[in-house]
């Protein structure tokens, strides 16, 4: 299954940041498949508005259910997008959260996610119910999983 790495977790402030949506619910069989022409449709819409992303995509997941997944995919923008079918303006807030690169096939994701959720609990953190993750380097850069990196973002608890 390759290597399997996650960085030293850091806390870090972020700012609010534009963003283009699609939110999608679905059962876990299906993530890969709505996953990937999700992205795809977000991509094009902003494409043809002729607007260029600021960052790496990412997904929100609103919630952990062990057999669906409520998320968004979405990508930063400079500036807001037009509604055009699912995909719609919104903003990712500015947050206190804890972050990590994991590093490596994204079939290792749940044991990354153990991973750092243990450390986040070790060190007396009280995440909030939603996550991230972002895309910095994946399939579409290289065909070598144990390159690919994930950027895993917990918000933290108003109480932090």
């Amino acid at each position: 299954m390759g290597r399997f790495q996650i960085d030293q977790p850091q806390i870090i402030r972020t700012v609010a940041q534009k963003a283009a949506v699609i939110h999608i619910i679905t059962p876990r069989e299906n993530i890969r498949s709505v996953m990937g022409a999700g992205y795809r449709e977000l991509m094009e819409a902003i494409s043809k508005q002729g607007i260029q992303p600021t960052g790496p995509w990412y997904t929100h997941q609103f919630q952990t259910v062990p057999d669906l997944f409520d998320f968004e995919i979405g990508v930063p923008l400079s500036s807001d997008i037009s509604p055009e079918g699912r995909v719609v303006a919104s903003e990712t807030p500015g947050t206190t959260l804890v972050r990590t690169i994991y590093h490596g096939d994204y079939e290792r994701m749940g044991d990354a996610w153990a991973e750092f959720d243990n450390w986040v609990a070790v060190n007396g953190y009280k995440p909030a119910d939603d996550f991230y993750e972002t895309y910095l380097i994946g399939p579409e850069a290289t065909t070598d999983p144990d390159q690919w990196q994930t950027e895993l973002s917990r918000p933290l608890s108003n109480n932090e």
